[in-house]
């Protein structure tokens, strides 16, 4: 019990003191597993994690990879930016990491080729932490990045299959029969209900089917958590289950940060190499920027994709731990360094991309971009932008009222859902300065802001207030603490969802009164 105590209070500390700083709690927990590494064994912890925080760790990185799963559809795999993306970043990574290590490290050529596959690969967890931190999950650049990184997954198997002298097993071609399951698992989900048993039944999914069953066929237990989220992502209560899941995957999150930190003590050369590789790190935005270009993304998503993926992989200690042992604490503080640069950077994604706009649409391509955004809304009186279910709500009410609407959002696959209910929605991402700049609002009357994230409405507020929209800007709100940014950023009105909520319920009631035979006197 003596190691959960420490560990979780140690994690807090750092956590609560990085934030202070406008840092990601992560920095914190990564920082936390350092200071274990020092002081733990003052407490009478072990110098090394440990299989119990191992076990936490490992359960922590299936939910979550199980989480993205809920959000993906396998038909975003198969686009060119992201197979030609990861293919070639792939290939050139390897060559040029490759070419230092063999220039500036006397390991010989195998274990050069196995060190420099190691580092070429992104870290999937922290893309995907930061990318559903800021709601980014289902934009464009969200789905290249992750579907980038499930490629770079699948290779990073095959190299341990390979390197390792690993092969699976010969029922491992028995996972191709899992979408035969469908239509079983989403029963399951029907009458799990929306409470606990909910929450079970995708831990047993994420850990038991996806994570478990693939090992034992010898396959990455890892890509089996992923598949099982994909299996329920066309689900209606998909995104209901990845909400339930949210609190327990963060919490065993903290796990995985700790073990990072918790790797080893790095010795001076450990320590050369990962600043050496901090240095080189921006290599790979840069190629995964020109590699995205190349697939004709606009400068923006481009760059939103590259800094999500610019780190380096926690797979790359698998790979380590299965056939590189003794470079396992230089990869570990290397992982964890990258950590420490990108994940500031990635806070401050769209305003890095402000102060760079102008010198990086340079580089776009002069042709169509498959993530074009529009340049009008059409005749429309009201915009929303958000199309979730606060959104759906409000776009329907005001449709109602007779009143010509039109919605906005930066999800793809729920702007085309709408659209096949002859809804009247476009596809643009609100948090982009260019899609303001552009955009002609002749005849818009008002804009109901009704994203989930407090930044995209802030920067929503403050460009169409820029570009002299002087109409009223109603958003909503989750917690009482966002009301007065938002009226700074613009915002004329702003609805508290939870104080909605007793609104709508108080008129649902007294319009039941109204319909109700009075009672006799």
């Amino acid at each position: 019990m003596l190691i959960e105590v420490v560990s979780l209070s140690f994690a807090f500390v750092f956590g609560l003191l990085v934030r202070q700083v406008g840092l990601p709690p992560l920095v914190g927990f990564l920082a936390a597993g350092f200071a274990l590494n020092v002081w733990g064994p003052a407490f009478g912890l072990p110098p090394q994690a440990g299989p119990f925080l191992d076990h936490v760790a490992h359960l922590g990185v299936l939910l979550l990879l199980f989480t993205v799963g809920l959000k993906l559809k396998l038909r975003n795999l198969v686009e060119p930016a992201v197979i030609g993306g990861a293919l070639l970043h792939f290939a050139l990574s390897v060559s040029i990491f490759g070419a230092g290590v063999l220039f500036f490290l006397d390991i010989g050529l195998a274990n050069a080729a196995l060190l420099a596959t190691a580092l070429a690969f992104s870290s999937t967890v922290l893309a995907a932490k930061v990318l559903e931190a800021k709601g980014e999950l289902r934009s464009f650049h969200g789905r290249v990045a992750i579907g980038i990184l499930i490629l770079q997954d699948l290779i990073a198997l095959v190299v341990l299959s390979v390197a390792g002298g690993k092969t699976p097993s010969i029922w491992a071609p028995v996972v191709l029969l899992l979408p035969l399951l469908r239509p079983a698992m989403h029963w399951l989900m029907d009458v799990a209900g929306h409470e606990e048993l909910l929450v079970l039944m995708g831990v047993v999914l994420a850990v038991a089917v996806g994570g478990y069953g693939f090992e034992v066929v010898g396959l990455s237990p890892e890509v089996g958590a992923l598949a099982m989220g994909v299996l329920l992502a066309n689900h209606p209560r998909a995104q209901e289950l990845s909400h339930s899941l949210w609190g327990l995957k963060e919490i065993l999150l903290v796990g995985f940060f700790l073990q990072i930190g918790m790797s080893g003590l790095p010795d001076t050369q450990a320590l050369v190499f990962a600043l050496g590789m901090a240095v080189i790190m921006p290599l790979k935005g840069l190629l995964f920027f020109a590699f995205l270009i190349l697939f004709r993304l606009r400068a923006r998503n481009a760059f939103l994709g590259a800094l999500s993926l610019t780190s380096y992989s926690e797979f790359g200690l698998i790979v380590a731990a299965g056939v590189l042992e003794e470079w396992l604490v230089p990869l570990a503080i290397t992982v964890a360094v990258s950590f420490l640069i990108a994940a500031p950077l990635n806070r401050i994604a769209h305003p890095l991309f402000d102060r760079l706009e102008s010198r990086l649409r340079r580089y776009e391509r002069k042709s169509y971009h498959p993530d074009e955004q529009p340049v009008s809304i059409g005749v429309a009186e009201i915009l929303v932008v958000g199309m979730g279910r606060t959104g759906q709500a409000a776009f329907a009410s005001v449709d109602r009222a007779g009143l010509t609407v039109v919605g906005m959002d930066a999800d793809p696959d729920k702007v085309e859902k709408q659209r096949s209910k002859g809804r009247n929605v476009v596809y643009a991402d609100a948090e982009d300065i260019e899609l303001w700049q552009g955009l002609d609002f002749t005849g818009l009357r008002a804009v109901i802001l009704a994203m989930p994230h407090l930044e995209g409405k802030l920067i929503a507020a403050r460009n169409l207030r820029k570009m002299g929209f002087d109409g009223p800007i109603v958003a909503n709100a989750f917690h009482d603490d966002e009301a007065d940014p938002l009226r700074r950023a613009g915002v004329s009105e702003t609805y508290q969802a939870m104080a909605g909520a007793g609104i709508g319920i108080a008129d649902k009631t007294r319009e039941a009164l109204d319909l109700a035979p009075r009672a006799a006197t």
